[in-house]
């Protein structure tokens, strides 16, 4: 029960992140900001480093380490690109 309910959460915050990529990018293409591409960009690396995770430890039969190490460094470089959109100078 407890693997389910952990599998779900992570969806469920891998969907977030998703939703929230797909509004920054819409906000890119109407605006032509280009600080909402790197947010979008960002948000799809989190969201897609959570999943990559699960994918890698249960489908592919990756180590947890190894699977976790992964996913870590997916999402450290989606908010990397977040933290970029934060503090770049505005063009």
């Amino acid at each position: 029960m407890e693997h389910t309910l952990y599998v779900v959460a992570k969806l469920f915050t891998t969907a977030l992140a998703l939703v929230i990529a797909s509004q920054a990018y819409r906000g890119y293409q109407r605006h032509s900001t280009q600080l909402l591409l790197y947010v979008a960009v960002g948000f799809g690396l989190v969201g897609l480093g959570g999943l990559l995770e699960g994918v890698l430890f249960e489908v592919l039969q990756v180590s947890i380490f190894e699977a976790g190490f992964i996913a870590a460094v997916v999402t450290a470089a989606g908010m990397l690109s977040i933290l970029y959109a934060l503090y770049a100078p505005n063009p």
